[in-house]
């Protein structure tokens, strides 16, 4: 549930914008099947649910694809001059992290008053099934990234890291390889700081549709959909802040070693980025 109550804050945004989806129209065209059957793997909705769900997934849909998308098309167009100029600064990255973060933000307000409804019309078995799935799904998360040694944490972190980036730039070379490497040291237990703020959130959030009749719930919902930093502790605050850095650092270093066959990577993985979402035909919403 926690993934689908987000399932467009980032399934369209940072999924298909940053993800490096060869076939971003295709995976766009079919959310409508792919969210609802996801669903399921944290809440089991009745048929009424279902129906309403459906409808509602689509109205999101039609709004997002015919207001935010050509937003993201300037957010590619701007990252694209960033390669082409070679200005892939830290505060160029600064900048388009803070652009995503507000197109993030706000589809986050605009599904907010749905999840609302429909986590309001749970009923106390359901509230108990997603309570159960999202244990089992933070157990999951814990055994993958807490429970290895450390020295694992980071070479796995490494690993997946080195698969991002070769989706995007190709192969890295051993010079950039030891960048990522060093990048991976530097944040050291990151992986506690990210899964003990998950588990936070998780907390939280069931608390809150435990007490989903008392009349500050939406209220409740809002700040952990859209107002989540006001509940990150400050320790987490300063290691997200942290992250960040880092993450912007590693990028800038390894675009100022990357090759020119890197760099074409990266603009014609943009290109098809564009292309597919330039190619999309937006269902309109049903009428109200």
């Amino acid at each position: 549930m926690l993934r689908r109550l987000k399932f467009l804050v980032i399934l369209l945004t940072l999924s298909l914008v940053l993800a490096g989806c060869n076939r971003v129209g295709l995976a766009y065209r079919n959310l409508d099947v792919i969210i609802p059957w996801t669903l399921n793997d944290y809440l089991d909705m009745n048929a009424g649910q279902k129906s309403w769900f459906n409808d509602t997934l689509k109205e999101h849909l039609a709004w997002h694809c015919t207001t935010q998308l050509p937003g993201y098309l300037d957010w590619l167009n701007r990252l694209q001059q960033m390669v082409d100029s070679n200005q892939v600064t830290d505060a160029a990255l600064q900048t388009r992290t803070a652009e995503a973060k507000q197109a993030i933000a706000e589809v986050a307000r605009e599904i907010t008053p749905s999840a609302i409804q429909l986590l309001q019309g749970l009923d106390d078995q359901q509230v108990q099934n997603m309570s159960d799935a999202l244990a089992k799904d933070l157990r999951k998360r814990q055994d993958e990234y807490l429970k290895p040694p450390l020295a694992q944490q980071i070479k796995e972190r490494a690993q997946r890291m080195n698969k991002r980036l070769d989706a995007w730039i190709g192969p890295l070379s051993a010079s950039q390889q030891n960048r990522v490497m060093a990048w991976s040291i530097a944040l050291g237990e990151q992986n506690q700081e990210w899964i003990g703020n998950r588990a936070r959130w998780q907390a939280q959030l069931i608390t809150a549709v435990q007490q989903r009749q008392n009349a500050d719930f939406p209220q409740k919902i809002q700040q952990l959909l859209v107002d989540r930093e006001s509940l990150w502790t400050a320790a987490y605050k300063v290691a997200y802040a942290q992250t960040e850095t880092a993450a912007r650092s590693l990028i800038v270093d390894l675009m100022a070693e990357s090759s020119v066959q890197q760099r074409l990577k990266l603009t014609q993985k943009i290109d098809s980025v564009r292309s597919d979402f330039k190619t999309l035909t937006c269902l309109k919403a049903a009428p109200v």
